[in-house]
């Protein structure tokens, strides 16, 4: 999408009248005219540009070259959990958030650590996140940076000494709401949505005046009670909803994608899963219960609805829309058609026209059970009835699952090679509806038995899972909707994607390595083992001649804590969280990895009744398994439970677990959900998984 000088200039205006004195007008300010004119040499915003095609011009690094690339420094971070932001480059300087909602600045050529900012998260903020204690990353307007915390804070930075600015608390924090995504900034406005519908809550953005934090407009994705919704767009969505949704929140969060065109003012933000996710507890009697699962176009200077498109109506799988939205110009059917893309959870790839909604084409980019298909008109799905565990009462194997066909990993659009690069899962998720469940007032609320599909002690079924569950780097043509070509990868949650004019793709991998690709081909043309998994999306800058490639590394999100086995597949089971800068001729060398002992397999006889080992499975399955593991095989982030030094001490376990003795570190107590008595039979549980693990040969 190429904007005309003259629309950034008039950005520029208005922006200048956001406040008396616009940061915008400053000496080196970042503003609507150098986000729009995207100098090859920076990274300004998320996706480099306000249309998230995460492109970059720079050539100086080429097919040709390539394999000289190396490091030429690293930081080491403070945080040995999920990495997942995208760097700013601003001025020759690059400027990250790391997990816990932390802020840094480096010089970009020397690596100098400038400042370095800690809001604080408390600790137990962490049982209000579903994915880990991640940060996408920030915003820069005028002379400030921009991002938001766990807790649900929007703070702004001087971007030269890394000073609080201010900070507004833009959720309701005695509610589970998070901030794990980034703000953008457009036209002196600062936009932020929300995390938590896992756990119980209502979806909304907000837009913040850039220099002072005061609250512009907000936006609501999904209805209130009725008679509490004034705006005409909430009114109408009442009636695709039943029961008492507001109870429970309906969900619908706003926690990652965001695209803005200027030439319309339309700003794009993609709507998540429902509250909770089983329709039948959240909208007795079905609905399409918009604007669940959809995208939605606002008027970006009013908070103003335009249109929507809903991709899964009725969402019941956590099908979110909440994954990266590209925009682009493309030649279809003989004309050129200004189009939104999206690969989100639910395994269809969506090409809608940007200005008016309407769908354009859409095909499944990996195997989908859950419908057949789309309708060609309106792109409605063709749902397969057994999907519909909700309705069924019995259970369903999805394809794709919960984690989704493509999850929170940026994709990237190259305009030459006309491909779409996703970054896709191959993972199926059982899910099983469970009679007379209740919403609890701490933990996730899906509406589901999260215990009933754990993985089993037997070998052979592991095996089958771990062969079933694999990644792949797609090469996607959106104009034919059909696959160019593909790497494959032995597991899912691999990193997200930069393409340059280099003809080259970047992207790092769950099992430590950071690659380059042919974008013609998907040839491997350079490696680099980063001893952690890579999630994070490169981004590529230049300072003189130089041009670098930098990337977040880090092991950890949700991959890496819920899934048990499969995670010990997908990854390394470790995090070593650094920043890693590579150029061409780059010598730098990484330490060796620390050694890493795992603490043996030596868990106490089970004891237990077979009724006290099944409650105590129901109680981890709903309440633990998505930060320890399936099975309570854990995936090297958080502590294996298994393996843990307190597992044969029932008064330091209820400590830990009822008390909240580790709080600070995330643990928190969990008595406002189960008893003591109920707490023991986790314990019991996780000894009898032990034994069996160790039974089946692990050490």
């Amino acid at each position: 999408m190429t904007l005309k000088p003259a629309l950034a200039l008039s950005l520029l205006t208005l922006t200048a009248g956001c406040s008396e004195k616009s940061s915008s007008e400053l000496p080196g300010a970042v503003n609507a005219v150098r986000i729009v004119a995207a100098d090859p040499g920076e990274w300004l915003s998320y996706g480099r540009t306000y249309d998230e095609q995460r492109f970059s011009p720079l050539d100086a690094i080429n097919q040709d070259n390539v394999s000289r690339l190396g490091l030429a420094w690293y930081a080491d971070l403070d945080t040995a959990r999920g990495q997942e932001a995208t760097p700013l480059v601003i001025d020759g300087k690059i400027y990250v958030t790391t997990a816990w909602s932390k802020a840094k600045a480096y010089e970009a050529v020397s690596g100098k650590l400038l400042w370095e900012f800690d809001p604080k998260v408390p600790g137990e903020t962490a049982v209000k996140a579903c994915c880990d204690v991640v940060n996408r990353g920030m915003a820069a307007w005028g002379d400030k940076l921009f991002f938001g915390t766990l807790d649900g804070r929007l703070v702004a930075l001087d971007r030269a000494s890394g000073k609080p600015a201010w900070t507004k608390v833009t959720v309701d924090q005695s509610r589970p709401y998070t901030i794990t995504g980034a703000p953008r900034a457009i036209n002196g406005m600062v936009i932020i949505g929300n995390g938590g519908a896992e756990m119980g809550v209502r979806g909304y953005v907000t837009a913040y005046d850039a220099d002072s934090g005061r609250e512009l407009w907000r936006f609501y994705t999904v209805p209130d009670k009725p008679g509490r919704n004034d705006e005409e767009y909430l009114r109408k969505a009442e009636a695709t909803w039943k029961g008492e949704w507001w109870k429970l929140g309906g969900g619908g969060t706003v926690w990652d994608a965001m695209a803005y065109d200027p030439e319309l003012d339309l700003l794009y933000i993609g709507v998540g899963n429902g509250s909770p996710w089983n329709q039948a507890i959240r909208s007795p009697g079905g609905g399409d219960n918009l604007y669940l699962s959809s995208i939605v176009a606002i008027r970006a200077r009013t908070g103003e609805y335009v249109w929507h498109f809903q991709e899964t109506p009725g969402e019941t799988w956590d099908f979110t829309a909440a994954q990266h939205i590209i925009l682009a110009d493309l030649q279809i059917g003989g004309a050129k058609r200004k189009v939104l893309m999206q690969a989100p959870k639910n395994g269809f790839f969506y090409v809608l026209d940007r200005t008016t909604g309407q769908f354009i084409s859409g095909r499944n980019f990996v195997p989908v059970n859950w419908a057949s298909g789309l309708d060609p008109r309106t792109g409605r799905p063709i749902e397969n009835p057994d999907a519909r565990y909700d309705r069924t009462g019995k259970p369903f194997i999805g394809s794709p699952g919960a984690g989704g066909a493509h999850n929170w990993q940026p994709m990237a659009w190259d305009a030459k090679q006309k491909l779409v690069f996703i970054p896709a899962n191959l993972a199926a998720y059982p899910y099983f509806p469970e009679k007379d469940w209740k919403p609890a007032a701490q933990g996730f609320n899906t509406g589901g038995n999260m215990a009933a599909g754990a993985m089993p002690a037997i070998k052979a079924a592991r095996d089958a899972a771990r062969a079933a569950t694999t990644g792949a780097l797609i090469a996607w043509d959106p104009v034919a909707q059909k696959e160019r070509w593909r790497v494959s990868y032995p597991g899912p949650w691999n990193g997200g994607l930069l393409a340059t004019a280099g003809n080259l793709l970047f992207q790092g991998t769950a099992s430590g390595m950071f690659n380059a690709y042919s974008t013609h081909d998907g040839r491997q043309l350079w490696s680099f083992p980063a001893q952690t998994g890579v999630m994070a999306a490169p981004v590529t800058f230049s300072i003189g001649k130089e041009q670098y490639v930098a990337v977040m590394a880090g092991w950890g999100g949700i991959w890496s804590l819920a899934t048990g086995v499969l995670a010990q597949k997908s990854g390394p089971v470790r995090n070593i969280s650094r920043l890693l800068v590579f150029k061409l001729g780059g010598e730098a060398k990484l330490p060796d990895p620390p050694p890493f002992n795992a603490v043996p397999l030596d868990p106490p006889s089970l004891t237990a009744k077979p009724e006290v080992v099944e409650r105590g499975s129901y109680l981890y399955g709903r309440y633990c398994g998505v930060c320890h593991g399936d099975a309570a095989v854990g995936g090297g982030v958080l502590p294996d439970l298994r393996r843990s030094a307190v597992l044969a001490d029932g008064g330091a376990w209820q400590m830990i677990v009822h008390d909240g003795m580790l709080k600070e570190n995330g643990m928190v107590a969990w008595s406002k959900v189960m008893s003591a008595g109920e707490i023991e039979t986790i314990r019991h549980y996780v000894i009898k998984r032990a034994n069996e693990d160790k039974a089946l040969g692990d050490k």
